[in-house]
């Protein structure tokens, strides 16, 4: 087969067409701009297209498949001439579907640990020898992709994002997937700028679970009020597995987790209460495909976290530096508390950058107050270019601490002042927490590590 990507190199679209070359179809693409990661690997594999921008040449009637991502617009020159042509044009959600129709499917959904549980779950069918494909919000150890598709697996461990299908596809991309085991982690209030209320965020997972197969299984977190509205919800044939934080307790500054049935101990590499929360959820869900507990605890005590996901970026005796891409106001507060409840002896400085489109609005600001609350040092970072890079209405230093509240907090709009105050600081009995979906403006955060001293 014939496949054409109509933006290849986005971080789910070049693991895709990665993913299908290494299945033996013909891969061709098309973007207007392709940066690292995706230009090296693409170019690797002889995938990486001759010349940026759009040709609408390159489609024709051999085309078995075009793959449209976000990326493009609606009027994409190349999109155009696969309508002209009658030729199949799908979402990345509709692929990995179509690919994975034949599988049993596990769909992770949730406003929050979507990626962290994803990983967990691939972690202890990997290290079991269970064969599985995936699809995985972010780069793991021991997997070279993020999408991996093969005709021979029984299985497809697939992070179920709630965010828009594609230029033309307004419906969320968990909706696509129909799992045969789904998991709903959480449900905090996301992407004001495609669900314009609370209420019609919440609609995307009712709708969500109500696509379960049938005689399929939903395991939810139980903690979470509305999903355990939605989750009451489900069919009668769907079978339920409520989930909260397991037994547990902190010796030496390391978590260590207690299965119940036997009693037994297993340390951990990852923590937090949310983070706990999110192995007994990917637990229940190793349980539905023959993964008895003992070996899934065994296999978790070498998980180590998935990328930017409280990921430990510098250690000493007195210090540690960590960074999350925490960004909505739930990860910002279940962040926060983990790192403080794991060094309650340590003062926590935490910084996070507004970088999304939710975060930037001043109707959506409110939803941050006291998600920092339990730092000893709260520090707001925003780039008022990238307001108007999203052509929305600008916001103050003043509104933004008036919003996030506490009386530790300040705003900076220059991240090159923010720096220089935490490299003026003592680090010694102190923890630096850093949270963003982007990256302070480019900042190297192990190289801010070094630069930092603890006397």
């Amino acid at each position: 087969m014939k496949i054409h990507f109509i933006a290849i190199g986005g971080s789910a679209m070049h693991n895709l067409a990665i993913a299908m070359h290494r299945k033996g179809f013909l891969i061709t693409g098309s973007d207007d701009e392709i940066v690292e990661p995706s230009r090296t690997r693409l170019e690797k594999l002889g995938l990486l297209p001759p010349a940026t921008g759009w040709f609408p040449s390159k489609l024709d009637k051999s085309i078995d498949a075009v793959i449209l991502g976000m990326h493009a617009r609606a009027d994409n020159p190349e999109l155009l001439r696969a309508k002209e042509l009658d030729l199949k044009i799908y979402s990345y959600p509709e692929y990995i579907y179509e690919q994975t129709k034949d599988k049993i499917r596990i769909v992770v959904g949730g406003s929050h640990g979507k990626t962290t549980i994803t990983a967990m779950i691939l972690h202890v069918l990997h290290a079991l020898g269970k064969d599985c494909d995936y699809l995985v919000g972010a780069q793991l150890e021991g997997f070279d992709t993020m999408v991996r598709l093969t005709r021979e697996a029984p299985l497809a461990v697939i992070e179920g994002d709630e965010y828009l299908s594609s230029p033309i596809d307004r419906r969320p991309k968990f909706h696509l997937y129909h799992p045969t085991i789904a998991i709903l982690s959480g449900i905090a209030w996301d992407h004001i700028n495609v669900f314009p209320t609370f209420e019609n965020y919440v609609e995307q997972f009712r709708i969500f679970v109500g696509l379960i197969a049938k005689n399929g299984s939903l395991v939810y977190c139980e903690s979470d009020p509305e999903v355990n509205a939605v989750a009451k919800e489900a069919r009668s044939d769907v079978r339920r597995y409520p989930y909260g934080i397991p037994s547990y307790l902190v010796e030496n500054g390391e978590t260590v987790v207690i299965d119940n049935q036997s009693g037994e101990k297993y340390p951990l590499l990852v923590f937090g209460e949310h983070n706990l929360m999110n192995l007994n959820g990917a637990r229940l869900v190793c349980n539905q495909v023959g993964v008895s507990d003992s070996d899934f605890y065994r296999t978790i005590t070498s998980f180590k976290g998935a990328a930017r996901r409280l990921e430990l970026v510098r250690r000493s005796k007195s210090f540690a530096l960590y960074k999350d891409f925490a960004h909505s106001p739930s990860k910002l507060k279940a962040t926060t508390a983990a790192v403080k409840n794991q060094f309650p002896g340590r003062r926590l400085v935490a910084c996070m950058e507004l970088h999304t489109f939710s975060s930037l609005n001043e109707t959506f600001l409110d939803e941050y107050r006291d998600s920092m609350a339990l730092a000893d040092e709260a520090y707001v970072y925003y780039n008022p270019h990238t307001i108007e890079h999203k052509k929305l209405k600008a916001i103050s230093p003043e509104q933004v601490a008036a919003a996030f509240g506490g009386k530790n907090l300040h705003v900076y709009t220059d991240s090159a002042q923010l720096m220089a105050m935490l490299k003026a600081k003592s680090w010694k009995d102190s923890n630096l927490l850093m949270m963003s979906s982007g990256n302070f403006d480019g900042v190297d955060l192990k190289q801010l590590g070094d630069n930092l001293k603890e006397n």
